[in-house]
């Protein structure tokens, strides 16, 4: 009897090892931040591409290229506004993106700047994306400064980009994202919409 307890204590204790070693090395990778420079293209409003892959820029969200902003009176395309905002801030070179974590689709979180300038909190402060996501990137004071001057989409009546992608069906969330994700990291390519910029 003695032998099994001794036995069984070996056993928990080492399942715990394995399971502690695992939880290290997930944080370790979790860590290490991931460095990027230009060029790059802009997919859409917050989001990059490079080399054939994606990046989705943090803190940020964007209208999504088919949403369009304003009331009655006057209707906007707002989402390629966005995009055209974040080509031109790209367009002038000497970009570098800093990520650690990832989207659910897999794509790289980046911080990007250019010039000492944050590039996501511009594209919230020029009103083209709102503040969005978790609190270590906050561009809420952004998002105050354009709400204020009623820049981009606060200068009318706009749905946030979360709720147009609830309300018009998973594809314009990139409901697909995931299996073009999937099928371009398995045959090393990008299977995004680059064509459509």
């Amino acid at each position: 009897m003695r032998k099994l307890i001794f036995t069984l204590r070996d056993a928990v204790t080492a399942i715990a090892f394995v399971i502690l070693a695992a939880l290290i090395v997930a944080k370790l990778d979790e860590g290490s931040t991931e460095r990027l420079s230009g060029p790059f293209r802009a997919t859409d409003g917050d989001t990059l591409s490079r080399d054939g892959k994606r990046y989705r820029l943090e803190g940020i969200d964007a209208p999504e290229r088919t949403q369009t902003c304003g009331g009655a009176d006057a209707v906007w395309r707002c989402g390629e506004a966005a995009q055209a905002a974040l080509r031109e801030l790209v367009s002038a070179g000497g970009v570098e993106c800093t990520g650690r974590s990832r989207d659910r689709y897999g794509r790289l979180l980046v911080v990007c700047r250019s010039g000492g300038r944050d590039l996501n909190g511009e594209m919230v402060r020029q009103g083209m994306a709102i503040a969005y996501g978790r609190p270590e990137v906050d561009y809420r004071r952004e998002e105050q400064e354009a709400r204020a001057a009623r820049r981009g989409v606060w200068s009318g009546d706009f749905d946030r980009p979360q709720d147009w992608r609830r309300m018009n069906g998973s594809v314009a969330d990139g409901g697909f994202d995931w299996l073009r994700s999937a099928v371009g990291r398995l045959f090393g390519f990008d299977t995004g919409h680059e064509w459509e910029d």
